[in-house]
C-alpha cells in the first residue's frame, strides 16, 4: 500500500491503522513540508512492514519510481495543502500540490496499472481523499450529498475540487479504478496546531487570547480522525469503483460551541485560577468564510457498513487528553515551524516566473 501525505495528520493515522490492524506492507510517501512529521507515525515507522520515502508528488519521475519500487495494490492519496487560511495568503503552493501533484500521481498510477498483470489490475484501487469544502456553503438546513453540485469558495477548496475532477476524469476516460471520499472537519491526536481545535488547546495552555472569527456562528460537522480512517479502509475494501462517499461525524457545532467545549474540558483536566473561557476574543472574520457544512452519510453507512464510533464529546475528550499528555510533540512544532500566529489575512504575493 502506498500512502501519500503519510506523515501528515490524517495520513499518519491511516499508516498507524494499516500497520496495527492488517498484515499489509505500507509505503509512506511525504515531502515533509511544514505539516509533515515522522514523529506522528509513532511506532509504525519502526515496523519492518513500513517504509518511508521522502518524495514530492509533483515529481512524475519520483512517483514513477515509487510505483516501480513497491508495486502497491492500493494508493491512499492524502498529500495536500489543506489549510484555508494559508491558502488565502499563498494560493500558488495549493495549486501546485493539490492540482499538479494529483495529476502527476494519477499519471504514474495509470502507467503502473496499465502495465500490471490481470490479477494486479483487478485488485488495484486509487482512494482519493477530499473535503466537504468543495460543495460550498449551506444555509441553516440541509446536508451535502454525493451529488451536490460543487461550489468551492476558497483557494484551498477550489484546488481540492480540481483534484476531485481530475481523479474522476482518469476513471471515466482511462478506466483507472478510483474511489473518492469527501470528509467533514477532522480532529484528533497529531493534528498540526494551525487548525481550530489544537490551536485553541495550545492557546489556552499558554494563557493567550483565543481568537474566534466573527461571532463564532460558522457551523462545521466534526469527525474524529480514527473514525475517518476506518471509513477510508472500508472505501478501499468495499467501495464501488468510480463511486463517491461522503464521510461525516454527524456532530455539527458552531465554532463558538467548539471553543467553549474545549475550555470546559481544560477547566476540568488542567484547571487554573481563572477559567479558560475568559481568554475567548472575537476577531474579524476570515475572508469568504462559509457559513455551514453538514454531511449526509447514508450511502457510506449502506455500502461501506460504516458509521462513526466517537461522539463529539468523547472524541474531543480523547483529543484534549492527548495534547495534555504529549506536550513534547507540539512544543517541538511551535518552537520552530509555527508559532500560533493568525493566517489568512494577507493578499497573496505575485510569484515570479
Amino acid at each position: 500500500m502506498l500512502v501519500t501525505g503519510g506523515a501528515g495528520f490524517i495520513g499518519s493515522a491511516v499508516v498507524r491503522h494499516l500497520i496495527n490492524h492488517s498484515s499489509h506492507r505500507v509505503v509512506v510517501v511525504d515531502k515533509l513540508t511544514y505539516a509533515g512529521n515522522l514523529q506522528s507515525l509513532g511506532s509504525a515507522l519502526q515496523d519492518p512492514r513500513c517504509r518511508f520515502e521522502q518524495m514530492d508528488i509533483c515529481s512524475l519521475a519520483s512517483m514513477r519510481q515509487a510505483f516501480a519500487m513497491y508495486r502497491p495494490e492500493v494508493v491512499f492519496h492524502l498529500a495536500a495543502e489543506s489549510h484555508v487560511d494559508r491558502s488565502i495568503d499563498g494560493p500558488a503552493e495549493f495549486i501546485r500540490t493539490n492540482v499538479e501533484g494529483t495529476y502527476s500521481l494519477l499519471q504514474a498510477a495509470l502507467e503502473y496499472w496499465d502495465s500490471a498483470k490481470s490479477q494486479g489490475r483487478a485488485q488495484f484501487r486509487f482512494v482519493h481523499v477530499s473535503t466537504d469544502e468543495v460543495f460550498g456553503s449551506l444555509g441553516p438546513a440541509g446536508r451535502f450529498t454525493e451529488t451536490t453540485p460543487y461550489s468551492p469558495r476558497s483557494p484551498y477548496s477550489a484546488t481540492k475540487a480540481a483534484s476531485d475532477h481530475l481523479v474522476r476524469a482518469w476513471f471515466h476516460t482511462y478506466g483507472l479504478p478510483i474511489v473518492v471520499t469527501n470528509c467533514s472537519n477532522n480532529y484528533g491526536p497529531y493534528q498540526f496546531p494551525e487548525k481550530l481545535i489544537p490551536l485553541v488547546i495550545l492557546k489556552c495552555l499558554a494563557g493567550e487570547s483565543v481568537p474566534v472569527y466573527g461571532r463564532g456562528e460558522n457551523v462545521r460537522d466534526w469527525l474524529f480522525v480514527d473514525d475517518h480512517v476506518r471509513a477510508l479502509a472500508a472505501a478501499w475494501q468495499r467501495g464501488r469503483i468510480g463511486e463517491t462517499y461522503n464521510i461525516g461525524g454527524q456532530s455539527e457545532r458552531t465554532n463558538l460551541q467548539v471553543v467553549q467545549a474545549i475550555c470546559a474540558l481544560l477547566n476540568e483536566l488542567a484547571p487554573r485560577p481563572i477559567p479558560y473561557e475568559t481568554l475567548i476574543t472575537f476577531v474579524p472574520d476570515r475572508p469568504g468564510h462559509d457559513l455551514r457544512y453538514a454531511m449526509e452519510t447514508t450511502k457510506a453507512a449502506r455500502e461501506l457498513d460504516w458509521s462513526p464510533r466517537e461522539s463529539f464529546d468523547s472524541g474531543l475528550r480523547l483529543t484534549v487528553r492527548w495534547y495534555l499528555e504529549n506536550r513534547q510533540w507540539w512544543q517541538d512544532i511551535i518552537s520552530g515551524k509555527y508559532s500560533l500566529e493568525r493566517l489568512g489575512i494577507n493578499r497573496p504575493a505575485l510569484r515570479e516566473e
